[in-house]
């Protein structure tokens, strides 16, 4: 289990190369929810998301062979385009593996930052890939298996725990979990009377299925938000959020693209809807904890563009 220890060292490590993010009161999300909300706007980190964090703690802990070798990420999206913007800073080559199906957005980052993009399939392809080259010599930097990166996104919940006023509810999004994971190690050690939701989409709930199952077991994937779509939680991520977690809601994708066009009109703030699932889902909590909640969303990321969120508020038929 990653400890406050671990957080704070990373914290340490990347200062220099990450941005600590604003904390803010929103009162326009308040006002929309009925309840005091803080936001974490991760969206304005460097890449625009809340990966550069991990990504820089792994890459800082390499040593000499293993940078000269170079790294490989797979990613849905935001991952790879930390792993490859920061690699390009520190000087380490990089080799991303993504889907098809991420958005071109982050396709031409990746590209245009100078690593080696492999497209595949599918998440599940993707996996087996850098699999394969990390057999052939590369190391992975994994989006979320991996220590140095959870504590590295542990330092999100740090700053939150630091910057916040008073929260009884914080909640994050899932993909593979390594987010929640280091948020809630975090908070549990700094704010331990505060309780952790996980959010979820429909057709991207490999933790709510491991949860269900005892342990990490592969899903079938089918959620527009290619960000959340991890074939399966780890191990590891299993064990923090198991611990840590006080439960994992899942939200249709409709109401996650909903959730974009709220945090752009009530908060002013363009997300992707990997964040945008925080709001049903924190209507959900709001239902089951009743008065005096105060809550803290992590506005993980806004990777994506207008065209797209309008293309799936279209499919939806949202307006």
């Amino acid at each position: 289990m990653i400890g406050i220890s671990d957080i704070r060292a990373a914290g340490e490590r990347i200062a220099g190369h990450v941005v600590r993010t604003p904390t803010v009161a929103s009162p326009g999300l308040s006002a929309l929810l009925g309840a005091p909300v803080t936001a974490k706007l991760e969206l304005l980190q460097r890449t625009g998301s809340f990966k550069a964090r991990g990504a820089t703690a792994r890459l800082l802990a390499l040593d000499e062979a293993e940078r000269a070798a170079g790294v490989v990420a797979v990613s849905g999206g935001n991952h790879g385009i930390a792993l490859s913007v920061m690699a390009a800073a520190l000087d380490v080559k990089a080799t991303v593996v993504m889907p098809r199906s991420a958005p071109a957005r982050s396709v031409e980052t990746v590209e245009s930052a100078g690593a080696s993009l492999r497209l595949t399939d599918g998440m599940g392809e993707a996996f087996a890939l850098a699999d394969r080259l990390r057999d052939e010599g590369l190391t992975l930097v994994h989006p979320f298996d991996d220590p140095a990166v959870i504590a590295g996104q542990g330092t999100v919940g740090l700053e939150f725990a630091e910057d916040a006023g008073e929260l009884t509810d914080v909640l994050v999004s899932i993909g593979g979990g390594g987010l929640i994971s280091g948020v809630a190690a975090a908070l549990h050690a700094l704010r331990p009377g505060v309780r952790v939701w996980g959010v979820e989409t429909e057709g991207a709930e490999a933790m709510s299925e491991a949860l269900a199952a005892g342990g990490p077991v592969p899903v079938a994937l089918s959620s527009v938000v290619s960000t959340l779509s991890a074939p399966a939680v780890s191990q590891l991520t299993y064990d923090h959020v198991s611990a840590l977690v006080t439960e994992v809601l899942v939200v249709p994708d409709a109401e996650a693209v909903r959730g974009c066009l709220d945090l752009a009109e009530h908060a002013k703030v363009w997300a992707e809807p990997a964040a945008g699932c925080l709001l049903p889902a924190a209507r959900q909590v709001l239902e089951r904890v009743g008065d005096g909640a105060r809550l803290g969303l992590v506005v993980c990321g806004g990777n994506t563009t207008p065209a797209e969120v309008m293309e799936w508020a279209g499919r939806f038929g949202l307006r």
